[in-house]
């Protein structure tokens, strides 16, 4: 045999190889698997409850100098080694990432064959870390803070639209997205440093798979919540050093939930 004929022997083997290997794939692929809950994207309604994690972020503005604030006056402190004139420059930004715990209800309304309409109330915890390019002196400790922590605890209010695929035997991935309303409902002193609003409005987009058992469906969910509106609330009383809240031109919370939802 010579050269040419062995080359193209070896072509001929190894398309055949190829074309067995994917047709051992789609043959795997098509093979049909018990069904599980095949009726229960048909019903109107359908509840379950929802346990996740979270983390919190704020997405910062800074004024650049702090006088570009026109609400600033210089405090006088003793010592004044941590004196801010109209001159300084104040930032603050977010040290690091803590996690959180998401707990809540799902009520789902179905619209169409592959459209929900999912309300989500449920309650949160979470903390954010502030840290600041100068000391961060609170009246009330001795010595310096490595960062200043605002905890939150929300009442969620999320309304979304969810996008179902079609169903691969007992799996179906989706996307959602839609708005949502949070309450902070952790009372915050007028002393302290960073105080923040309230409520807040949010825009949330995520994506899911479902997972069809026996007996309920189980769904993994990641998502993110974009914050509308500045939270920044009010400066803290004199007692404090003001300029840490007025250094902040604006302040808005972005959160990542990853979810496992149970139905």
């Amino acid at each position: 045999m010579n050269k040419d004929s062995f080359e193209r022997n070896q072509v001929k083997k190894t398309v055949f190889a190829i074309f067995l290997v994917l047709f051992v794939l789609s043959s795997a692929a098509q093979k049909q698997k018990i069904k599980f809950m095949t009726t229960f994207d048909d019903k109107l309604f359908h509840f379950g409850f929802t346990l996740g994690i979270s983390t919190l972020d704020f997405s910062i503005v800074n004024y650049n100098p702090i006088g570009e604030n026109p609400n600033f006056r210089p405090q006088v402190w003793q010592p004044d080694v941590d004196q801010v004139y109209v001159n300084s420059n104040v930032r603050s930004d977010i040290d690091e990432l803590v996690p959180g715990f998401t707990v809540g209800i799902i009520s789902s309304l179905r619209l169409a064959r592959d459209f929900n309409i999912r309300f989500l109330p449920g309650l949160s915890f979470g903390e954010r870390k502030l840290v600041y390019n100068i000391p961060v002196w609170d009246t009330y400790n001795y010595e310096p803070l490595t960062y200043y922590s605002i905890k939150s605890t929300f009442l969620d209010f999320p309304l979304l639209i969810k996008y179902k695929a079609r169903r691969i035997n007992n799996n179906r991935p989706y996307i959602l997205f839609g708005p949502a309303y949070r309450q902070d409902i952790s009372r915050t002193a007028r002393e302290d440093l960073v105080r923040l609003t309230n409520g807040g409005f949010y825009a949330e987009i995520g994506a899911g798979w479902d997972n069809y058992f026996t007996f309920f469906r189980f769904s993994v969910e990641a998502k993110i919540s974009l914050g509308l509106n500045d939270q920044l609330g009010r400066v803290p009383a004199a007692t404090q050093r003001q300029f840490y809240a007025q250094s902040i031109k604006s302040l808005r919370s972005n959160i990542f939930t990853l979810s496992f939802h149970f139905e």
